[in-house]
């Protein structure tokens, strides 16, 4: 990509727009009355500093662009006040391409309907000063091409950056759509793994033809099932201490259920710890037959409640109506 630094497109307009000052001083012998031009070339160049000067924004104010609409209207009225209409007045005409100058920068700065209601003006006084011939012979025609020129420039530019955004946008939701596929990969590997390192050597006895599950086994067998389950249903609600208290509960024969619906997710990692820690000395010192523990809905007070019922059947979650609330516990998210 070719870019052109913005202070020499300023330094070339700056230089363009001086020319025509100069046109115009060298030309003041031409006029009856030449302060008319004087005061034409002042306001012009008024107007043309203001519009090159320096700034962030790229778009012209909106009281800049009236500004340079009105120096387009009264710069014709003032010089051709002292001109013969139809007359070879050479150099004299200087205004027409400072006006078609100024328009151009002020298409370029994105206030287009300025620019053209300016060039329109200028045909207009040109066409009722001199006829429909003198478009042609002093230049009017030329700018409004210029302005023309600048306008689908304007366009072209104006369009582009839409693009790019659009494109940038697109960008950033495919670098978030690839980072969530990491992820649901990186972590069906480590639940992968996990799996395989609870279970492999249970499984690799169970392969073993020659050899019989004992009642021992087979009770390890239901509890590493009910551990990779928490592994999937209650990932953030373990650590290593919650995962012993687990085991501990249901090695007295305790169901545990643990359930992580997202409540907990936003917690930092020193609530987290003071929360699953609560949970943790919970599990120990209930004597519940059934343990449930659930992160609480996002935006509640509690981060997780735990209820512990006595009796009423075998079932994990559904609650039973001979069942005894034996504990029931609300952690709160805050310390």
């Amino acid at each position: 990509m070719i870019s052109v630094p913005r202070w020499l497109l300023l330094v070339l307009a700056a230089m363009f727009s001086g020319y025509h000052v100069v046109l115009g001083i060298y030309s003041l012998d031409v006029p009856a009355s030449p302060w008319p031009a004087v005061v034409a070339l002042v306001l012009y160049t008024i107007a043309t500093v203001l519009s090159l000067w320096p700034v962030r924004r790229a778009r012209m104010p909106d009281w800049l662009a009236a500004l340079n609409l009105a120096v387009s209207i009264v710069l014709p009225l003032l010089v051709t006040s002292q001109l013969v209409p139809g007359r070879d007045n050479g150099y004299a005409t200087w205004y027409v391409a400072a006006v078609g100058t100024l328009m151009t920068i002020t298409a370029a700065r994105r206030q287009l309907v300025a620019a053209w209601l300016g060039v329109i003006a200028l045909a207009v006084q040109t066409v009722m000063w001199s006829g429909p011939l003198a478009l042609g012979a002093l230049g009017v025609i030329g700018s409004i091409v210029w302005v023309g020129i600048a306008h689908m420039l304007s366009a072209a530019l104006a369009g582009a950056a839409r693009a790019t955004r659009r494109y940038a946008q697109a960008e950033r939701e495919a670098a978030a759509w690839q980072a969530a596929q990491d992820a649901h990969l990186f972590e069906g590997r480590m639940r992968l793994g996990q799996t395989q390192r609870i279970a492999a050597p249970m499984l690799r006895r169970i392969a073993d033809g020659e050899h019989e599950l004992t009642y021992a086994e087979r009770r390890e067998c239901r509890t590493l099932e009910a551990a990779i389950r928490d592994e999937i249903r209650g990932r953030m609600l373990l650590t290593d201490a919650v995962r012993q208290a687990v085991k501990r509960a249901r090695d007295r024969g305790a169901t545990v259920t643990l359930l992580d619906e997202g409540g907990i997710d936003d917690l930092d990692e020193a609530a987290r710890d003071r929360v699953l820690s609560q949970l943790a000395d919970a599990l120990d010192t209930t004597r519940a037959d059934r343990v449930i523990a659930r992160t609480a809905g996002e935006g509640s007070p509690v981060a997780v409640t735990v209820v512990g019922l006595r009796g009423g059947g075998d079932d994990e979650v559904a609650e039973s109506e001979d069942a005894e609330v034996e504990l029931w516990m609300e952690i709160p998210r805050a310390g």
